[in-house]
């Protein structure tokens, strides 16, 4: 049996679950999302928990039985607490402001970048420090955001410059040795 999928999803108070043949809505303070199950497996509400039980034993089953007792557990935590994601803007000259729904980015191009943001994912950027705050209820959603304003400008291993997720640690390369 699957470790994960074994587990009840506990529902906070203010999270409404409902169950509709095989989609799923969660509704909570932070807004509300979707999420279609297949087939070889069952969602259910009791007594303020939410059991995700498969149709039989086969491998495949197995696979989702875990999958989507996390899907739905990261669905039940976005709602009530939201997640957050938080990058780095390393290297001389790199700035970062916010403009309205858009990120500007100064990254030693010859041209700014303006990056749009999804409308469940929210930011918070100090310019002086040039950190980015993201939030948001999706995590797949967030965590893909984080990734695309990581591709800007990957950090370098020379120097370190570049865009980096803060808890993330960037191995250093040497540079050149000189001559004779």
């Amino acid at each position: 049996m699957s470790r994960i999928g074994k587990l009840p999803i506990p529902i906070p108070d203010k999270v409404d679950v409902k169950v509709d043949g095989s989609t799923v809505s969660v509704k909570g303070p932070l807004g509300s999302m979707v999420q279609e199950t297949r087939p070889e497996v069952m969602v259910k509400v009791e007594e303020k928990n939410i059991l995700v039980e498969r149709r039989d034993d086969s491998r495949e089953c197995r696979a989702f039985h875990g999958l989507y007792r996390s899907l739905l557990s990261n669905m039940v935590i976005g709602v009530s607490v939201g997640f957050k994601r938080e990058l780095d803007v390393v290297g001389v000259g790199y700035k970062t402001e916010l403009k309205g729904n858009n990120i500007e980015f100064q990254l030693g191009y010859s041209h700014p970048i303006s990056f749009p943001l999804p409308k469940s994912v929210k930011a918070d950027v100090d310019t002086k420090a040039n950190h980015i705050t993201l939030t948001g209820y999706d995590k797949q959603e967030l965590g893909q955001t984080a990734a695309n304003i990581r591709s800007l400008r990957p950090p370098e291993p020379y120097k370190g410059k570049g865009v980096k997720y803060t808890e993330e640690t960037i191995r250093r390369k040497a540079g050149k040795t000189a001559g004779k």
